[in-house]
């Protein structure tokens, strides 16, 4: 599966990627709103690995952004099957993206999330599409509501206040 836009390819995330994605995992203000930073790049490996048997069980996962001009993986955006429940779903699509903070403002997180929309609804035929950030997480709640996401409640993840998402396919399309 690859999407494409004007500036950036999305592509299945590959083994030769984790360079580029330990140096974004790593980075103390990537993950401020995540999960700690990777220490290594094994660690970066792995998530690499475990996205790749997503892809494998779900037929969807997060995809590597590469920006065309510099062919470099400037992060990761995609769909992914929520298989444990959050926020009492499951078994739902999520949006998800990350970036590496060079490439941060430039319109790259809702470019490569609006692709992603655009195969969720119109190639896998979703009804809704849901997603989630850190209710502290200014930059990425704004793209979700850019995006036309609604904001439908708060609830709490890990002990962390997260804002709810959905988009209806009727509202998008």
């Amino acid at each position: 599966m690859i999407l494409e836009t004007e500036r950036l390819i999305l592509r299945k995330l590959e083994e030769r990627d984790d360079e580029r994605m330990f140096l974004m995992d790593s980075d103390p203000e990537v993950m401020k709103y995540l999960e700690p930073p990777v220490k290594n790049k094994e660690e970066s490996k792995k998530v690499i690995r475990m996205i790749q048997k997503q892809y494998e069980e779900n037929g969807v996962g997060r995809l590597a952004v590469i920006e065309k001009e510099s062919g470099l993986l400037i992060g990761w955006c995609g769909l992914k099957r929520l298989k444990e429940p959050i926020n009492g779903y499951v078994e739902t699509l999520d949006l998800g993206y990350r970036f590496i903070p060079a490439f941060w403002g430039k319109g790259y997180a809702w470019e490569a999330a609006n692709a992603t929309l655009d195969y969720g609804f119109k190639e896998l035929k979703a009804n809704i599409i849901y997603a989630y950030a850190d209710s502290a997480n200014a930059g990425s709640n704004y793209i979700l509501a850019k995006l036309g996401f609604e904001n439908t409640g708060q609830f709490e993840d890990s002990g962390v206040k997260c804002s709810w998402y959905e988009l209806k396919r009727e509202k998008y399309i």
